[in-house]
């Protein structure tokens, strides 16, 4: 006990120690800042007032950032609601925005749990969800030039995407059209292949199971497709 009672004021003894300079110091430039208080005044103010006003514009900027996402983001809803976006427009996205975009619309149509999984590692998927009757989906986006054509061994990449991530459904969504080839595999793999014509409809509000029940459709018989080349080059 009495080993213990030696130690204690040792430890704050020690704590006064190291706390003493600090209190020096904060003493030592209070008496300088009195001494000299009507020549470093206006720095001391100045310094403050800088201080407050960079708060207040970091303050101002950041919210300003926030209420300018929050209002992009608005009307992006907004326009996937009204299904207001032109095919046009769907052209000139990036690869990642038009991923958002199918994402938004599978939004729009009940679909949960919905997330843009794209990437250098997206396993062959861009989009994951659950679909309105539960289901899993599991979707592939390829914005190209309206005159490409899809081909079959994209379609067998999907399949891959669909082990990997076991889901119900796989969806194949595409701003041009599926060759012959890669439009029988999808409907013989229970693949629901969006082409350009069904991306407009579902752009436009109709649902995703909609567009399953004309899978397969819609690209037209030889008429159509040599119009589809005249107007966009292939």
């Amino acid at each position: 006990m009495a080993v213990q009672r030696g130690r204690k004021p040792a430890r704050r003894c020690g704590r006064v120690t190291r706390a003493k300079p600090i209190v020096l110091g904060g003493g030592g430039l209070l008496i300088v800042l009195m001494v000299f208080w009507s020549e470093v005044w206006p720095y001391v103010v100045g310094s403050v007032v800088l201080g407050g006003i960079g708060a207040v514009g970091w303050w101002l900027w950041r919210t300003d950032r926030r209420l300018r996402a929050r209002d992009r983001r608005w009307r992006q809803d907004e326009a996937v609601k009204a299904g207001r976006r032109t095919l046009a427009e769907v052209d000139a996205m990036t690869g990642t925005e038009f991923e958002e975009l199918v994402a938004d619309l599978c939004r729009r149509d009940g679909c949960t749990e919905v997330r843009r999984v794209g990437g250098s590692h997206d396993n062959g998927a861009d989009v994951v969800g659950r679909l309105p009757d539960g289901r899993t989906f599991v979707i592939q986006c390829k914005r190209y030039a309206p005159s490409s054509t899809i081909a079959s061994r994209e379609l067998r990449d999907l399949l891959g995407a669909k082990v990997h991530f076991q889901a119900d459904v796989a969806v194949f969504v595409t701003t041009t059209r599926f060759s012959r080839p890669s439009e029988r595999f999808a409907v013989e793999h229970g693949i629901l292949a969006v082409h350009r014509d069904h991306l407009g409809l579902w752009n436009n509000g109709a649902s995703l199971l909609a567009l399953s029940r004309v899978n397969g459709r819609g690209q037209g018989e030889s008429r159509h497709r040599a119009r589809w080349k005249q107007a966009y080059g292939k």
